[in-house]
This record gives structure tokens, C-alpha cells and sequence, in this order.
């Protein structure tokens, strides 16, 4: 059975250790993909917190837990989420991208990926490997690196992208619970764009809407979604976790069948 595919925004670290609605959410999913699709073979996730100079992907048998956040309650730091990696997985990376992708574990399984993924599989018994965020990919070669690890879904493996649709956090506003305007009509227009199925006008020309620099300011939040549109393959795109907080943050999230 072929595998869905999942953009999820993942906000603040802090949501590891939160039990709200959005986290209510991330857990249902989670149970959801279990039942219906039975045991998973592995996790390829795509990080906004691993953004590189070319495309990397981790191929230790026990990858490491990364706490890359600073300032935050000791509580946090003690959360473990210690997954195995799968060589198996990495290497079928390596055949679908070829010469596109180069080996490299200096990094881990950052927090991007285990704050999401606690409350998704919390067992922590679900193969894990990370594949990096290109900087140097255009909006459209991120959609074709997704649309060639398409594949991987009908193998039995879950692509999981996590970033933010809005992610500015120079302009982050404490006093709103919701989103300012211009985040919650950037994310409008990606939601109706996401929903048609046509992503073509996402992938080509997005960049130049006026609030496109608001919303993204860099990349590296927004191109995860970008690589989970193409390994959609137009499949029907749900969303989950409409919100938008502290101003100009997205958490709006997208289940693709």
C-alpha cells in the first residue's frame, strides 16, 4: 500500500513538551498512518533546522538526538527521542538522487524532527533518517528532488517534510495569539494553492508576490513543504493545524493520500 506523505509546521521546540490541540493533532495522524497503513519501514525526514550547501543525508546506525536551540527550560533538554537509523533507507536515497546527495553524519536527528515525531510515533521504534535542506536548489529542483524520492512511498517508507509556511522570527509579535495579516494572507494563498493541485504558480513565481520576503525570509522553513508537493504526486492534500501564532508563525500542516 502506498505510503501518504506529510508537510508539518512545527513552531517553537517548546511543542515537544506542550499537550494542546495542535499536538492532539500530531499524535492522531501519527495513530492514524499506523492503523491504516500498518508498520512503517522508515522515516525519511526533511528538516528546515539541517539547511546546507548541497544535499546530505545521515547514514549512522544510531543517529544522534541534536538540541540545536538555545535558551530554553532544562525540561527540554532531557526529552530523549533515540531512533535507529536505516541503512537500507539511506541507500536507496543515494540510487534515486545518484550524484545529487553525498553521505554525511555530522549531524543528526535535529528538532525540527523529534519534536514532531514524539508526539507522532512516540515509541520511538520507527527508523529514522534525515536528509538536508539544499540552499542552493531553486523552488522547482526542491519539487523535483521530492517527485524522485516519490517512490519510497510505495516502498513502505513515510516522507515527512517540517518546517513553517510563515517562519519570521525577527518580527515575532508575544502579545498575539494568532497571526498578523500579512501571514495569514500568505498562508491563504498557499493553502487555496495546495488544495487546487496545481502547484505550478507555488513553484514558479511565488518569489515575487510582495509578501513573499515577510513570510519567507529564508528558505529554509518553506522548502521542506516544496519537496513534500513533489513527492505528493498530486495525491489529495489535507490540512491540519490551520493556525498561525505569535504573529509570524504558520502551523498549518498537510496530510497527503
Amino acid at each position: 500500500m502506498k505510503m501518504p506523505t506529510i508537510f508539518v509546521g512545527h513552531g517553537s521546540p517548546m511543542i515537544a513538551l506542550e499537550d494542546n490541540n495542535i499536538t492532539k493533532k500530531f499524535g492522531s495522524i501519527g495513530r492514524n498512518i499506523i492503523e491504516r497503513y500498518g508498520r512503517l519501514k522508515g522515516i525519511l525526514m526533511i528538516s528546515a533546522h539541517w539547511y546546507t550547501n548541497g544535499t546530505l543525508i545521515e547514514s549512522a546506525e544510531e543517529p544522534q538526538q541534536i538540541y540545536d536551540m538555545y535558551g530554553f527550560p532544562q525540561d527540554l533538554y532531557k526529552m530523549r527521542y533515540r531512533v535507529q537509523g536505516s541503512s537500507e533507507l539511506t541507500n536507496r536515497v543515494k540510487e534515486l538522487l545518484s550524484d545529487e546527495v553525498s553521505t554525511n553524519d555530522e549531524w543528526g536527528i535535529d528538532h525540527g524532527a523529534w519534536t514532531v515525531l514524539v508526539h507522532m510515533f512516540p515509541a520511538a521504534d520507527i527508523p529514522v533518517v534525515q536528509l538536508s535542506v539544499d540552499r542552493n536548489l531553486t523552488e522547482a529542483e526542491a519539487f523535483e528532488m521530492g517527485r524522485k524520492l516519490s517512490v519510497l512511498r510505495e516502498e513502505g517508507y513515510l516522507i515527512v517534510g517540517s518546517g513553517n509556511i510563515v517562519h519570521n522570527l525577527t518580527l515575532v509579535d508575544w502579545s498575539n495569539a494568532g497571526g498578523s495579516q500579512l501571514a495569514d494572507d500568505f498562508d491563504d494563498v498557499v493553502k487555496s494553492i495546495v488544495l487546487s493541485g496545481d502547484y505550478s504558480t507555488l513553484i514558479n513565481g511565488i518569489e515575487r508576490r510582495s509578501d513573499y520576503n515577510y513570510a519567507v525570509p529564508t528558505k529554509d522553513h518553506f522548502y521542506p513543504l516544496l519537496y513534500i508537493l513533489g513527492a505528493s504526486e498530486e495525491s489529495t492534500a489535507q490540512v491540519f493545524n490551520n493556525v498561525r501564532n505569535i504573529g509570524s508563525i504558520s502551523m498549518t500542516s498537510y496530510l497527503f493520500e
